[in-house]
C-alpha cells in the first residue's frame, strides 16, 4: 500500500471532535429526574410563562430519556423567570398606517441545579424574538401576539434544551 493511500485511510478513519448540534448530552449521567417548575412571571403578558414552561418541558421529553416531573423534587431543577415582554411594529402599510409585521421580544433568566444546589447550567439574559405579520383584512383580524408567542415558546424551548444539554 503507498504511503498517500494509507495517509487518505488513516484520515478517514479518524474523527474531527465534532457533533451534530443538538446530540450532545453534557450533563451529569447520574441525572435520571428533571423537574421544570412553571417559570416565574414579572411582566404583564398573560400566560406567557405557561407557554414557555409547557414547550421547556415538552422539548426535555421528546428529547431526552429524563423522568420530567414539575415538582422541584428531582435529580436536578430548571428554573425560569420571564424578566421582560415587548412587541414592536418593524413595518407599516403604506395604505392604512398600520403595522404589517411585529417583532416579539421575550426576556429571560434560566438555571439548572442539581440536589446539592450545584450549578449545571445558567444564562441570566436569554433574549428570544419572534417576528410576525398581521392581518390586513378586518373581517379575518385578529389579535396575533398569541400564535407569536407560542412560535417563540417553541423555538425557546428547542435552544434551551440544546444550550443545557450541551453545557453552552
Amino acid at each position: 500500500m503507498s504511503r498517500a493511500a494509507l495517509a487518505v485511510l488513516v484520515l478517514l478513519s479518524t474523527g474531527c471532535g465534532y457533533h451534530t448540534a443538538g446530540k450532545a448530552n453534557l450533563l451529569p449521567s447520574d441525572l435520571r429526574t428533571l423537574a421544570v417548575p412553571a417559570f416565574v412571571n414579572q411582566t404583564q403578558t398573560y400566560k406567557i410563562e405557561q407557554l414557555l414552561t409547557a414547550a421547556v418541558i415538552q422539548e426535555f421529553s421528546t428529547r431526552t430519556t429524563y423522568r420530567v416531573v414539575t415538582q422541584p423534587d428531582a435529580d436536578a431543577v430548571l428554573r425560569g423567570t420571564v424578566l421582560t415582554t415587548s412587541t414592536t411594529p418593524l413595518t407599516y402599510d403604506s395604505k392604512t398606517g398600520r403595522a404589517a409585521s411585529v417583532l416579539v421580544i421575550v426576556s429571560m433568566s434560566v438555571s439548572l441545579k442539581d440536589k446539592q444546589g450545584k450549578v449545571l447550567y445558567q444564562n441570566p439574559s436569554y433574549v428570544f424574538r419572534e417576528q410576525y405579520q398581521v392581518s390586513q383584512e378586518l373581517s379575518s383580524f385578529f389579535e396575533e401576539d398569541s400564535p407569536a408567542f407560542q412560535r417563540l415558546s417553541r423555538e425557546f424551548a428547542r435552544t434551551l434544551v440544546s444550550n443545557v444539554l450541551e453545557a453552552l
